[in-house]
């Protein structure tokens, strides 16, 4: 019985991570499963994502932890004043 469990908490870590990748909670998730089950009279559907490579895992982990960042801006116009500006 203890396995079984193991199993079935490594399921729920890897569908709230799934979710999560997909910039959601589970209570948002279940919500529109939820919504379309009615909507549509229906069971499946399909929410899909792309894995990411290596590279861009690499730098959706520097995002989140604010690393590697060149520079931030306050406002679109100071962004623009610095595209514009000459290196």
């Amino acid at each position: 019985m203890r396995s079984c469990k193991v199993r079935k908490r490594r399921k729920t870590v890897w569908l709230q991570e799934l979710v999560s990748n997909l910039g959601m909670d589970m209570t948002t998730f279940f919500t529109i499963s939820a919504k379309q089950a009615v909507r549509e009279k229906r069971i499946p559907f399909a929410i899909s994502m792309d894995v990411p490579n290596a590279d861009t895992i690499r730098a959706i982990n520097d995002v989140r932890h604010g690393r590697n960042l060149s520079h931030s801006f306050s406002s679109v116009k100071e962004l623009m004043k610095d595209l514009d500006a000459e290196d």
